[in-house]
């Protein structure tokens, strides 16, 4: 099992509290342990859903040519892949560069340097691709379900849109009905996992699946699919909050909530997937470094 460290500063006591169950603070804010890669998966995305306006970093063992890997949020070090090495960019400032300090304000002049208000999008020259977003009972793919999928196909400026709600075989918690509005007499007219994943597949075909932190839906799709016993989705999946940190580097958080805002989408993230993907979707033909990639 791979040797993890985890760093913290300026975090909720809560989240501090939540590492110790499965980590050592060896000094303060630096914690340690060891254990499988799943783990490792689940506390970091616990860390960045929590970190609020601090920093948190990750280091762990790993096989590549150095013989470790990390990664930074909310941090002024970006990491960035060189032939498979992953390296530390520092942002340096210019002799004639004004210090704004660290207020808001500061953080809002500096994003404006490095992004620029975009000009208008010719969208309709862009490739083709899906915006999946599903609805779980939980965090965990190997024992949490399916709820709701729903793939927004984009093309030629037009969408068609795949939505099914999953017919569920346990019992559902008061808290995902609270988060979501999805309630098990919604589930219970809801459609077979299995023939829905393999619709969502023939929707899909071959262009690239776009997301807000996709891993974690493609996570759970493929897990679905191992266990219905057809092959994985290996479609290339592309990750819009990688290209969000690029474009808004001072940002507080990097929540979904938080981003759209900043991409003016006056609009609450309601926790469904056809809604959210719908979020997605417009945030993506926002992002200038994810357009500028999708041009045909």
């Amino acid at each position: 099992m791979p040797f993890t460290v985890i760093t913290l500063q300026t975090v909720p006591l809560s989240l501090k509290g939540d590492l110790t169950k499965w980590m050592q603070e060896i000094a303060t804010g630096v914690y340690v342990g060891n254990f499988n890669s799943k783990v490792r998966e689940q506390l970091w995305k616990r860390v960045v859903e929590n970190v609020d306006c601090g920093q948190a970093t990750l280091s762990y063992s790993y096989r590549n040519e150095i013989g470790y890997d990390f990664q930074t949020y909310n941090t002024q070090r970006q990491v960035i892949d060189s032939d498979g090495i992953p390296l530390v960019l520092i942002q340096e400032k210019s002799e004639n560069e004004i210090d704004y300090g660290f207020s808001k304000a500061s953080n809002y002049r500096k994003s404006k340097k490095f992004h620029s208000e975009k000009s208008k999008k010719y969208t309709s020259q862009l490739k083709p691709f899906v915006v999946l977003d599903i609805e779980t009972t939980g965090l965990d793919e190997n024992e949490n379900e399916i709820i709701e999928i729903c793939a927004i196909k984009y093309f030629e400026s037009k969408t068609d849109t795949f939505h099914r709600l999953i017919k569920l075989n346990g019992k559902l918690s008061k808290e995902i009905t609270h988060i979501t509005g999805i309630t098990e007499k919604m589930l219970d007219k809801g459609k077979d996992i299995e023939m829905s994943i393999i619709e969502l597949k023939e929707f899909i075909g071959q262009v690239p699946i776009v997301g807000y932190v996709i891993d974690f839906d493609m996570r759970f799709i493929n897990q679905t699919c191992k266990k219905i016993g057809i092959e994985k989705i290996t479609n290339e999946a592309i990750d819009l909050l990688s290209y969000v940190k690029k474009e808004k580097q001072f940002l507080d958080n990097y929540k979904l909530q938080t981003v759209i805002k900043q991409y003016k989408i006056e609009k609450k993230v309601p926790h469904r997937a056809l809604e959210d993907a719908k979020l997605e979707l417009e945030l993506a033909l926002k992002i200038e470094k994810f357009v500028d990639r999708m041009k045909k």
